[in-house]
């Protein structure tokens, strides 16, 4: 696979939440730590994505925000 993204990261599907219009994948990528992605539920057929599943997060962004409690 290539891509432009810069930001690719390993990871096993832990769990689908499947919605009518979008579903919520949650990735774990090391022990206890988790991206969880919104996708449309058409996105998450086309590679068939399943629990235990070795998959990518592909981060593109243009700006990455940080914020702190004042």
């Amino acid at each position: 696979m290539k891509l432009s993204a810069r930001n690719i990261i390993n990871g096993k599907v832990k769990s689908i939440e499947q919605g009518p219009v979008s579903s919520l994948v949650v990735l774990e990528i090391a022990p206890g730590v988790q991206i969880v992605s919104t996708i449309t539920s058409e996105s998450r057929k086309a590679p068939k994505l399943k629990k235990g599943q070795l998959a990518y997060a592909v981060i593109k962004a243009s700006s990455v925000m940080i914020g702190v409690d004042a």
